[in-house]
Parts: structure tokens; sequence; C-alpha cells
């Protein structure tokens, strides 16, 4: 039985202690249908947030506490639906997943949901007001992940972000209450930038791994005289570092385009993207210094990394850093 949301004594931030529901992959689809406590269930998708590496931050503490919950419900769901679309033990019922993510999606802006992430998300989208379209585009994504492997053209791989990527921006844009178009656009570019870092990043995963996609488009592989045969051997000629000094200098390009976002909006987020757009960066200064070698070592952000990320933005924006706590 569905019960509505105002039955649940619950202000947002307020979490049960640690332990409870600890969600892994081979359960999170099958997650017993029960009624589901709101502090429940955004623990739930916090122990995701937890539990999964990301470039990027995802509901820090920089962010209002009262808005962070919402973050890890949106994170959730897109988590969730990723994996389904990549992680191996799905491979026999990824379309059925999806599937099922979708009418659940639906169930919950009709304010019915007995998953945990949906009734967080269900919550999360009535609070805050959040649009439909952006969730189906994620997992339009998803979707094209099981039928495109490769992508002919730069233009062709854009469409694809804007599916894969893009909705999660113009989601916390929406959460914040940011709904400016103009703003969409910054905030497009900078999440396509992030997006190419982490193809680059994952290289070799995507590729020679079960996914068997290729996210460099086909028309930069002729350009630069690289084959797929030699993404297969991992063989790092000039042809491919003068390729992914490219791939690498588009990005940046990206998320320069998209900067301009930080400075436009308040202080609720600014400094939570200024840490975004410098993680962002800090990939592609990674790639850069294994000499474009993904093939034999995943270049990943550590502690120390974000520690100077951090310090980078905080000698950045300090004033309005300082008048913002």
């Amino acid at each position: 039985m569905i019960h509505n949301r105002k039955r649940f004594a619950y202000r947002p931030g307020q979490v049960p202690p640690r332990g409870e529901l600890c969600p892994t992959p081979n359960t999170i689809l099958d997650e017993e249908r029960r009624e589901y406590s709101l502090p429940e269930a955004y623990r739930y998708c916090e122990r995701m947030a937890q539990e999964h590496y990301e470039n990027v931050p995802v509901a820090s503490r920089f962010l209002p506490e009262g808005m962070r919950p919402h973050v890890f419900a949106i994170y959730a769901f897109a988590r969730a639906a990723d994996d389904f679309a990549d992680e191996a033990h799905y491979r026999d019922r990824r379309f059925e997943a999806l599937d099922l993510w979708g009418e659940e999606l639906l169930r919950a802006f009709h304010g019915e949901a007995d998953h945990p992430i949906f009734v967080a998300l269900r919550d999360t989208v009535e609070r805050r007001e959040l649009p439909i379209t952006p969730f189906m585009d994620l997992l339009t994504a998803f979707r094209m992940d099981q039928s495109v492997s490769r992508y002919a053209t730069f233009q062709e791989l854009r469409g694809y972000c804007a599916h894969s990527c893009e909705p999660l921006g113009r989601l916390v844009l929406y959460l914040f209450g940011y709904r400016d178009p103009s703003l969409h656009c910054f905030a497009d570019d900078m999440c396509t930038g992030l997006q190419l870092a982490t193809f680059l990043q994952d290289l070799s995963l995507d590729f020679n791994g079960h996914r068997q996609r290729l996210y460099l488009p086909q028309e930069d592989l002729r350009h630069f005289g690289v084959t797929e045969h030699d993404l297969r051997d991992g063989a790092m000629t000039l042809a491919f570092r003068d390729l992914m000094r490219f791939q690498v200098s588009r990005a940046r390009s990206l998320l320069e385009r998209g900067r301009p976002l930080i400075d436009r909006i308040g202080p609720d987020l600014s400094f939570e993207l200024e840490l975004t757009w410098h993680s962002g960066q800090a990939v592609l200064d990674k790639i850069e210094s294994v000499d474009y070698d993904v093939f034999h070592r995943r270049p990943v952000l550590n502690s120390a990394d974000r520690a100077r990320l951090l310090a980078r933005a905080v000698a950045r924006r300090w004033p309005r850093f300082i008048g913002a706590r």
C-alpha cells in the first residue's frame, strides 16, 4: 500500500545510522518492495554515492545540508540505471532492468513508490518541482548503449552526451532553482567536457572490456591514422598520442565554455561547481601525466589530488566562499 509522503516526519539531512539498507549491485533491482520511510530511502541513496568512485564531488559538505539528500536521490537513480546498462552481472537482463526503471520513474511522478530510490526521488521531485524529461533522457542514453557502440562524428557523440550527461547538469540546476536557459547552455558544455574526460579515462575499460564500446569519433581516428586494431593492442604510437592530445584539448575547451556558469549562480551551488570543474581538469591532467597511456593504468584522482583541488578552488573563490559560510 502506498502512503502519502506527508505521513513521515522528515527534515532533509536527517538520516538513520550507518548500516541500514546497504545497497549492492545484486540487490538494487530486486530490492524488497515495502513502505520505506524517507530517512531510510535517502540513506540508501547516500550509501550508493559513498560506495562508488566518481571523478567529481557528489553532494559534498559544501552544499547546503538540506539539499544534499536530494542530490543523492538523483545520483542513485542515475547510478543504478548506468549499472544496469554497463555492469556484467546485468548482462542478461539489461532491457528488462531499464524498462522497469522507466516504469518506476513514471509511478514516482504519479506519487507512488515502494523502492527506496524512488521513495527518495518522489519526495525530491515533489519538493523541488523537477520535470520528468531529464530523467527520461538519461534512460534513453542507457538504452542507446545497448545498440550503439561507435560514433561516426563528434556531432553524433555530442548527441549521445545530450542524453547521457547534460540532463544531470540541468537537474542539478533545477534542484537549486536555476531555470534560466542560458545557464543550462553553460551546464551542457561543462557536463559534456566532464563526460569526454571520463571517456578518455575509461577508454580501455569501455573498448577492451565486456562493453566493447568506443567513444572516440571514427572521423578522428581516420584523421590521426589510428585503427581499432591499434587500440585493441594498446599501441602507444605517435599517432595515438596525437589523437589523445586532441581529445584532451577538446574536453578542456568544453570545460572552459561551461566555466562562466560558476560565476553566474549563487553560493549555494557555485563552490560545488568550482570543485567539479577543477576535478574535470585534474582528470585530464592525470591523462597527460601518464603520456596518454590509459591502456596500462587508469588515471584516477586520489585523496592527495582532491586536497589539491580543494585548495585551488578555495584560492580562487576565497572571498565569496567565506561570505557564503
